[in-house]
């Protein structure tokens, strides 16, 4: 039979034989690092599109700000008041173009078209005489204003 050998000291296990242990510790490492790369890169991903849509949001104000002021801002005002073609003789027809902005009722003597507030709206008259056609806006307070055309 065998028998042990007489001479059997504990000898400590050499760390090189569990190469298990360093390469699961070298994945960890490995594994918070991409972590940490990718999460880095979420955040300033995040924080490029917040000032994205920040800027956005200022140049669509900016373009808003100026459609308002392009259309008459907030003030009540007639911003044309014009014929088409540019003279009315008796008996022809023409178009009386108006824009006015802020307005809440528009009023166009003589007149038995219907008008109404608008940023482009043109009405068809056929004046029999010389006639003065007066334009009368209207807003929520009660202000008006007028102007006519010859």
């Amino acid at each position: 039979m065998l028998t042990a050998p007489e001479n059997t000291e504990a000898r400590p296990k050499s760390a090189f034989k569990h190469p298990l242990l360093y390469s699961s510790s070298l994945v960890g490492v490995a594994l918070l690092a991409v972590s940490w790369i990718m999460f880095s890169r979420w955040q300033e991903n995040r924080r490029i599109e917040q000032q994205s849509r920040q800027a956005k949001m200022q140049k669509q104000l900016e373009s808003d700000r100026q459609a308002v002021e392009h259309l008459g801002g907030k003030d009540l005002a007639i911003q044309s008041f014009y014929a088409s073609p540019g003279a009315i003789h008796a008996g022809e027809t023409v178009q009386l173009c108006y824009d006015v902005a802020n307005a809440t009722a528009v009023t166009l003597e003589p007149q038995s078209n219907a008008v109404w507030p608008s940023h482009s709206r043109c009405v068809e008259v056929s004046p029999s005489k010389n006639t003065t056609y007066t334009l009368t806006i209207t807003e929520e307070a009660g202000n008006t204003k007028s102007l006519s055309w010859k």
